[in-house]
């Protein structure tokens, strides 16, 4: 329970369906808030804040809907890995790449340590708010798509093991947001109207930069900004700044508007270039799992390269060490390395890998180094 109308209303669907309910709340111990909003005692849910989850302020509503629902409440503190994805979310922007940690605390904490407790306190299932649904494929769970287009999640569940499906449940995948919130005025929750969370938990103000330098200053030397014959067009001020596809904060004047193409760290430059230099024709993918009985060595599915992207048709062919190549029927844009790329077979998700580098015809991969050691 995240203190959200998600994850409130998912747990109202749960008791009505009769199973036997435990709240969890997952503290990260970043400082946002002051101690004075750490517990809502209140009739009322707090005007949100900020624009994360897991807060203090979260965790005092999420604490008070239990409470509604006289449900068990606890709150888990994974401070420490929350400090060690805050190190991975830094070293990935020194890296030149773009990072999803939300990816990884679905891998390693909701679905990882979470599942641990699970077992330890005799948990049969564990349920969450995340729009998506578990299926079935040749009779085995599958995890796929929630009926919400707009707000469907399972991208980011991608790198989930196939031993937890047949434990997980996901009660809202099957209904809309619109939906969600008409059950949480039924169901009277006081948080029925909390704004979503739409940004990184331990970056609610978005200043990215901020949080890599803190812990990676390295990642901040000034250097050159080049075009893609390496003309040097300014100077920047360190790679931890920067994404693929980035537009604003270059301060440098063009005629045509201008985007970060490629991010090399060896040499510290930032190369840009106008909107189709920015297409790409595939990728390849490095720690590749699977969610389904692996496809082959040559097979084809729609694309997903990152969260807000419409999923692709492509070719896909594995090498021998696992890695997946991806060639796209038509150019993709702003394939980022860092990010995740998941493979759909209809709504169905196969499996997914991290972008290791974009390929684009006739010309040399971008090099990167690999997502986590």
């Amino acid at each position: 329970m995240s203190g959200g109308v998600d994850s409130s209303v998912a747990a109202c669907l749960l008791i009505e369906q009769g199973y036997e309910v435990i709240g969890l709340f997952m503290r990260h111990g970043v400082a946002q808030e002051q101690s004075a909003q750490t517990c809502n005692t209140s009739l009322e849910i707090a005007p949100r804040t900020h624009q994360g989850c897991c807060s203090a302020q979260d965790a005092g509503d999420a604490r008070f809907v239990a409470g509604m629902l006289d449900i068990p409440f606890f709150s888990l503190n994974f401070e420490h890995d929350f400090d060690e994805l805050i190190d991975y979310f830094a070293d990935q922007y020194a890296q030149g790449r773009t990072p999803n940690p939300c990816i990884i605390c679905n891998d390693r904490l909701k679905f990882g340590r979470i599942v641990e407790y699970a077992d330890a306190v005799g948990a049969d299932y564990l349920a969450t708010g995340h729009y998506a649904q578990i299926g079935s494929r040749h009779d085995r769970p599958a995890l796929m798509r929630g009926v919400d287009c707009d707000k469907d999640q399972s991208y980011v569940l991608f790198g989930l093991s196939r031993d937890v499906l047949d434990r997980v449940l996901f009660p809202i995948g099957q209904y809309t947001k619109p939906e969600i919130r008409a059950m949480a005025a039924k169901y009277n929750l006081p948080n029925r109207d909390k704004p979503d969370s739409v940004e990184i938990c331990f970056v609610p103000d978005r200043d990215y930069a901020r949080i890599v330098q803190q812990r990676r200053p390295d990642a901040f030397v000034p250097g050159q900004v080049v075009d893609d014959e390496g003309n040097v067009l300014g100077q920047h001020n360190g790679i931890g700044h920067y994404t693929i596809g980035q537009r604003r904060g270059l301060g440098i004047a063009a005629a045509n508007p201008i985007y970060i193409n490629q991010i090399n760290v060896s040499e510290n430059t930032v190369t840009v270039g106008e909107a189709d230099s920015l297409l790409y024709t595939g990728l390849i993918a490095k720690r590749v799992s699977y969610l389904v009985d692996h496809p082959g060595p040559s097979f084809r599915a729609a694309v997903q390269i990152r969260y807000l992207h419409r999923a692709a048709p492509a070719t896909l062919q594995v090498n021998s060490q696992g890695e997946v190549e991806v060639q796209f029927d038509e150019p993709q844009r702003a394939i980022t390395p860092g990010q995740a790329c998941v493979f759909y077979e209809g709504e169905v998700v196969i499996g997914g890998g991290w972008i290791e580098c974009a390929l684009r015809k006739n010309k040399a991969p971008q090099p990167a180094e690999p997502i986590l050691d």
